[in-house]
């Protein structure tokens, strides 16, 4: 018997603390009946009287305890989250109260569920496949439109169509080769090796699209590690506090104020940048400012962008050409502040040493579109379509990379002769990738791996 058949979970689905409600989920095949210990409707009729999708609203009581009013919704199987009983209690939010009415539902039968276990559920109920569950997290960490859409997109199954697609087209022609050469006596038509070719490529083709939007898609989602750089004085910190909408850093004229590395997450345009304002870069006797200066050069080695800070109104000194060698290959755009000022910087020389450059004031936020418009060009974020299947996680991309290295192995067999049956096992190895990367032949251990990054009550 699945122990799924045995077991009824519950947990808190909503974030701990002070709020205006919490929300308790059961799930399993004993939900309603374990709700209806706990919670009584002001009508009188009970929860397994009710039909799915209805709501009551009521009183929970633990032991004949008064514990809080509530509402509580009811969907029955297979018509569920999770294709499950499940009944969702909405209390009044608070930790105490919360856990009070958590604890009575555990008291009445229920057992704490796991992290990502009401989706693992779904998953394993057949309700979703493993990239539609992966995208549930996806949607809940978003920190951007951009992100949110794609990942509701696949939540939507718009990745699994785009594999189902690849799958069903190596299928056929499996079926196909295996058919001719353990059928000859059959009137099969032969297999052409130029239609296969094409199938195979076409597959391949498919593929390395999806591998190569792999990286943009991540940094949208998660972020690029960004520094900002420069040297005392220049506007690094307005800019940090522009960009982030709060203050972050510490303003004043006094060279050496931000003598640590300053962090917020913020969003530009459909770039998500893990922004950090550095200590300024400069040669320095103070050894508290020393210690700032040689931890953003250090970390200039590790980000994946870099905004270079200047002063329209100062010419280029030792410090400022340090900071562009410093730079090197590292992604960059050179941010010109004070443009309300007179221009006396070396722009042209500082065009030769980073990809973009634009022109603001971090005090009024002039130039801030274009700003947000270089920065989504060097990142690839300005490429980015949200509408478009993309692969959301490190081992999406791994069972890809395996599926194409088969097709690859498959399509150079076929060009150089070797028999169909070389051709046949590599489409099979990519086949079986494909099936693991949705889920269909996905081993324990995997889908362990894939839920344990979940958070309890999802």
């Amino acid at each position: 018997m699945n122990l799924f058949e045995q077991t009824t979970i519950a947990a808190v689905s909503t974030p701990l603390g002070t709020g205006g409600i919490s929300v308790i989920r059961i799930s399993g095949k004993d939900a309603v009946a374990i709700a209806d210990k706990v919670f009584v409707s002001v009508s009188g009729k009970r929860l397994s009287e009710m039909k799915g999708y209805t709501a009551a609203y009521g009183k929970i009581f633990d032991k004949g305890e008064l514990l809080d009013e509530a509402v509580a919704t009811v969907f029955l199987a297979p018509n569920s989250y999770t294709g499950e009983n499940v009944v969702e209690l909405s209390c009044h939010g608070g930790m105490y109260i919360t856990s009070q009415v958590l604890r009575a539902v555990l008291d009445s039968g229920a057992v704490v569920a796991e992290p990502g276990e009401f989706t693992k559920r779904a998953f394993l109920n057949g309700k979703i496949d493993l990239t539609e569950s992966e995208a549930v997290m996806d949607i809940i960490s978003a920190k951007g439109r951009a992100a949110a859409r794609s990942a509701i997109g696949i939540k939507e199954g718009r990745l699994r169509r785009e594999i189902d697609g690849v799958k069903l087209s190596l299928i056929d022609s499996a079926a196909h080769l295996s058919a001719w050469a353990d059928y000859p006596e059959e009137d099969i038509p032969e297999v052409s090796s130029d239609a296969l070719s094409v199938n195979i490529s076409g597959a391949i083709d498919k593929l390395n699209s999806l591998i190569k939007g792999y990286d943009i898609g991540k940094s949208v989602k998660e972020g690029i590690d960004t520094l900002i750089i420069g040297k005392p004085n220049v506007g690094k910190s307005t800019l940090m506090n522009f960009l982030s909408g709060s203050e972050k850093s510490i303003v004043t004229d006094i060279p050496g104020t931000t003598r640590d590395i300053i962090e917020e997450t913020v969003v530009l345009g459909n770039a998500v940048l893990r922004l950090s304002d550095t200590a300024g870069l400069r040669d320095t006797d103070n050894p508290i400012e020393k210690i700032g200066v040689d931890r953003a050069k250090k970390r200039v080695e590790s980000c994946g962008l870099i905004l270079a800070v200047f002063d329209a109104s100062r010419s280029l000194d030792d410090d400022d050409h340090s900071m562009l060698e410093l730079i090197g290959d590292v992604p960059s755009v050179a941010v010109i502040n004070k443009s309300d000022l007179s221009t006396v910087i070396d722009v042209e020389y500082i065009k030769s040493k980073v990809n973009e450059v634009v022109y603001i004031s971090a005090v009024t936020g002039d130039g801030i579109g274009e700003l947000i418009g270089a920065v989504e060009k060097i990142t690839g974020a300005a490429e980015f379509d949200e509408n478009t299947a993309v692969l959301s996680t490190e081992r999406q991309r791994e069972c890809s990379m395996r599926a194409k290295a088969s097709l690859d192995d498959a399509l150079s067999a076929l060009n150089s002769g070797f028999t169909l049956d070389a051709v046949t096992v590599s489409i099979e190895e990519a086949i079986q990738s494909l099936l693991e990367l949705t889920g269909e032949r996905a081993g324990e251990v995997v889908v362990h791996s894939v839920f344990s990054k979940f958070c309890v009550g999802k």
